[in-house]
């Protein structure tokens, strides 16, 4: 019998890169990899997934969660979009605002999803470099714009460099925006920012009407394993959002650990700043051994390796840690458990003496 032929598949599919997690670590390292909160979930988070029942079921709308996070942000239930993860919220967003001839414009190192979603919508990306000093350079971006833009991205803190934008860059960026471009500001790691010059989505409302927010409750209240987000923006652009989204794609156990997170917050902030006060010492001993690092706003740090990125991940994973090699720019490292920073500042110690003078002699503040 002749063989069958091969299914047609979109070539600019098969060529893309699947998205590639964290690798998992030994029993006697730690995994850096992943951005994950290294606490376990609250006691009152565990106890309400243990009474969690019905899930013969399909889940609810989730209004009292929508509820609960419209009322922090002073905005409409219908305001609010749940997703499994902001990044599912972002795919529905450029879906529904983007397709074949379109362009979707961005910062470029930022989260390496990005480029999968806009290939899979069948827009073209449009990536515009970061600063020298790992920021977004909006100037650039602002005139990358063209007639053919539908959607723009701003990653703060940005992932993986771990900074941010100011409140006012944002304002004077959104200035310069037409308002037919949906503008997508990813807050995934805001609850980790110290800076008071940073933008703050929750400050946006009924500022702009192009402008929707994403966050997500996998990195600060630590729910990453049951992937649940939020967006936060005018109805019809989100109504958009839902009308592409996969049906009944966040469960009910997600959704009751949210709720439950939010009304704990305070003991869950308590945790925030501990990792937060960590990174800055990581930080700070970093740079005191000679590395060029952003000054960072997220649960991770940024290493410029470039050519050395491989090597280096291999150094770090000798000294027990598990670190996201982004090759050829660099390598990030999520701030994990206290028990960790030893073994990777041995690791960063033995990388900067083998680095380039040009990768980590001035020091980024």
């Amino acid at each position: 019998m002749p063989e069958t032929p091969p299914v047609k598949l979109r070539p600019e599919i098969v060529a893309l890169a699947a998205y590639r997690q964290g690798k998992p670590a030994a029993e006697d390292a730690f995994k850096l990899s992943s951005n994950e909160n290294p606490f376990e979930p609250i006691p009152a988070v565990i106890a309400a997934l243990a009474e969690s029942s019905g899930v013969n079921r399909y889940p609810g709308a989730g209004m009292e969660l929508r509820a609960a996070i419209a009322g922090r942000f002073g905005v409409s239930v219908a305001e609010v979009h749940l997703g499994a993860g902001s990044v599912s919220i972002l795919s529905q967003l450029i879906q529904a605002a983007a397709g074949p001839g379109d362009e979707v414009l961005y910062p470029w190192r930022s989260f390496e999803a990005y480029p999968g979603l806009v290939s899979v919508s069948g827009a073209t990306s449009i990536q515009v470099p970061n600063t020298p000093d790992e920021r977004h350079d909006l100037d650039a971006m602002a005139a990358g714009i063209t007639e053919r833009t539908r959607v723009i991205i701003v990653c703060t803190p940005n992932n993986p460099t771990s900074t941010i934008v100011t409140a006012d860059e944002f304002a004077r960026f959104m200035t310069v925006v037409p308002q037919d471009v949906l503008v997508v500001l990813d807050e995934a790691y805001v609850e980790f920012v110290t800076d008071e010059t940073a933008v703050d989505g929750a400050m946006l409302h009924g500022r702009y009407q192009n402008l929707v927010v994403l966050r997500t409750f996998s990195k600060a209240y630590g729910l990453a394993g049951l992937r649940i987000g939020y967006a936060v923006g005018p109805e019809y652009i989100l109504d958009a959002a839902r009308s592409t989204s996969i049906p009944l794609s966040v469960t009910q156990p997600a959704m009751q650990a949210a709720l439950v997170s939010l009304e704990h917050e305070e003991e869950l902030f308590e945790r925030v700043s501990r990792i937060a006060a960590l990174r800055d010492q990581v930080w700070l001993a970093l740079t005191d051994q000679g590395w060029s690092v952003p000054k960072p706003q997220g649960n991770f740090v940024w290493l410029a390796t470039g050519d050395y990125t491989q090597e280096a991940t291999e150094v770090f994973a000798r000294n027990g840690i598990v670190v996201r090699p982004l090759s050829p720019e660099g390598i990030r490292v999520s701030i994990g458990e206290a028990q960790s920073v030893d073994k990777l500042l041995r690791a960063s110690a033995e990388v900067v003496a083998n680095l380039p003078s040009t990768l980590c002699k001035a020091t980024l503040d």
